[in-house]
């Protein structure tokens, strides 16, 4: 073999690390992916060790929310495509770029049902529902630019997960260098210019202008502040935008598209301009009753042209990069206009009158506890009691500091290793799981992983014993409970069984002092008793 020649699997890690900068992979080792291990460690690419590919998947996730750079899995053929699915599901659902890289059987046998150890009729099939792209690599001189083709979708286009898929007769093939390893400049696309003069027109003539703004912004904070200032009109911004504006902004209206005096609001805006978001259901009707609705002039703008079109009738739509269009719309107002945009958020916050709420009001001394002990903090959570109410509630510094599962697919079991993501990608920062007594069980595994890399994740588990949101969903339908009445195991025990530091509170004032005595240097199981909760706040 030259000495200029690597081998495919080495090749693959050297493009990794050398030309698209991934620092760290998630993965579980086996017999088919050992050739992918060879060289790792001198890679310069950090590996993290999950207890399952479900957990590689959700760590992946978190790691590519809190940094908006891509996470990269390395995952075995069969049962381990299968276990990662679901968290692929949920990047998909979320727009969460992520780089799945498997193995798969040899290139003779694909297809031909022999048994073959973790043999799946089409792996490559099975994998494409839950991908931008999943992509069989046949030839190992193809792997920069099916690479390139990943990066393509994370960079350009609307980002989440790609699958590749590599024969393990491949990983030792002899496989070239490129003849650069610089990344090929990419840039997103900006909106057409005539069409955005017409959205500042109509924006200019509005009454009663209304801004949505999604995920998709995340990257251009200062861009979207400015903008809604200059428009002065109330701006919602959804679960995965939050902290766009910064924390308690005049014209932040949250995540409360579902609630009723935001609907009220929205139905009676002759102009909304809706940017990065899908308008989807788990952000504008979690009510599921098909309630908000737009009657006004509807811009929207998004990287993906057919989501224009989807959810609610459109009146111009753009194709765009959420913060290339934020920048050059603000172009068209140079001064502020008077829409009386902070008296009427004013207005409908004070009628939505959250932290009274019943549904929300025993979550409120929860959040404001983790304010004044950890304001900086990336709140990570699962679908559970506090992150719904926490949707509502919550109010961040900075975008990227909050997301959770309760959007898009609405998996259980991913606050836990979605937190581990985050703390691995931004450890100049405090992170806290929220979790459930029954959502956890799914991942609870993932705290051997916590203890090894001895990560400072604060893990806030609410027992409510059982899952409550069905539950309450089974009782409001007069359906007999079944199945949701479930037992708890000795969480504390479990927690120290795995060398994870772990205590019980039952009040907002212990949970402060538990929170003042974390440990820095590895994570923190703190069981909050739902129940002596809410009998201690009254």
């Amino acid at each position: 073999m030259a000495t200029d020649t690597l081998t495919c699997a080495s090749l693959l890690l050297t493009l990794l690390n050398k030309r698209y900068e991934v620092d760290t992979v998630f993965g579980i080792p086996g017999v088919h992916t050992v050739e992918l291990y060879r060289g790792l460690e001198a890679s310069g690419v950090r590996h993290v060790t999950p207890r399952h590919e479900q957990g590689a998947g959700f760590m992946a996730d978190g790691y590519a929310r809190a940094t908006g750079r891509p996470g990269v899995c390395l995952i075995i053929t069969g049962p381990g495509m299968t276990n990662i699915a679901t968290a692929m599901g949920q990047a998909l659902a979320d727009s969460v770029p992520m780089l799945v890289i498997s193995s798969v059987n040899r290139r003779d046998t694909l297809g031909r049902g022999q048994g073959r150890l973790h043999e799946l009729p089409s792996q490559q099939q099975l994998l494409a529902g839950v991908s931008r792209f999943s992509h069989t690599l046949l030839d190992p001189a193809a792997l920069p630019e099916v690479l390139a083709r990943a990066f393509a979708v994370f960079r350009s286009e609307r980002p989440g997960p790609v699958h590749i898929e590599i024969p393990i007769d491949l990983f030792d093939a002899p496989a070239a260098p490129p003849r650069s390893w610089q990344a090929p400049a990419l840039y997103r696309p900006a909106p057409d210019p005539q069409g955005l003069a017409l959205a500042a027109q109509w924006l200019h003539q509005a009454e009663r202008p209304l801004v949505l703004l999604g995920g998709g912004c995340a990257d251009a904070p200062e861009a979207a502040r400015v903008l809604v200032e200059r428009l002065d009109a109330p701006t919602v911004t959804t679960i995965n935008a939050k902290g766009l504006l910064g924390r308690s902004h005049p014209l932040d209206l949250g995540a409360n598209a579902a609630l009723p005096a935001v609907r009220e609001l929205a139905h009676g805006a002759d102009v909304i301009l809706a940017v990065g978001t899908e308008l989807g259901e788990t952000d504008y009707d979690v009510v599921f009753d098909d309630g908000f609705v737009l009657t006004g002039q509807l811009i929207r703008i998004d990287l993906d042209a057919q989501q224009l079109v989807r959810n609610q009738p459109l009146a111009l739509g753009l194709v765009g990069d959420a913060g290339h269009s934020l920048a050059l719309l603000l172009d068209h107002f140079p001064h502020p206009l008077a829409k009386d945009g902070a008296e009427r958020t004013a207005s409908t916050l004070a009628t939505l009158g959250l932290v009274e709420d019943p549904a929300f009001a025993p979550f409120v001394p929860l959040y404001e506890v983790l304010q004044e002990a950890l304001p900086d903090a990336i709140l990570v959570g699962d679908s559970t009691a506090p992150v719904y109410a926490g949707n509502h509630l919550v109010s961040q510094p900075a975008p990227r500091r909050y997301f959770n599962a309760s959007t898009g697919y609405g998996t259980l079991g991913y606050g836990l290793p979605a937190a581990l993501g985050a703390q691995l990608a931004r450890p100049d920062l405090p992170v806290v799981a929220l979790v459930g007594d029954g959502g956890v069980m799914f991942t609870l595994s993932e705290l051997a992983t916590a203890v090894e890399e001895r990560l400072p994740v604060v893990i806030l588990l609410w027992h409510n014993a059982g899952y409550e949101e069905i539950r309450r969903y089974m009782d409001a339908h007069g359906v007999e409970r079944i199945g949701v009445d479930i037992q708890a195991p000795d969480f504390l025990t479990l927690a120290r069984g795995f060398g994870c530091l772990a205590t019980h509170v039952d009040s907002p004032g212990a949970l402060a002092q538990a929170l003042a005595s974390r440990p820095l240097d590895g994570p923190f199981l703190i069981e909050v008793d739902a129940h002596a909760w809410q009998r201690a706040i009254g």
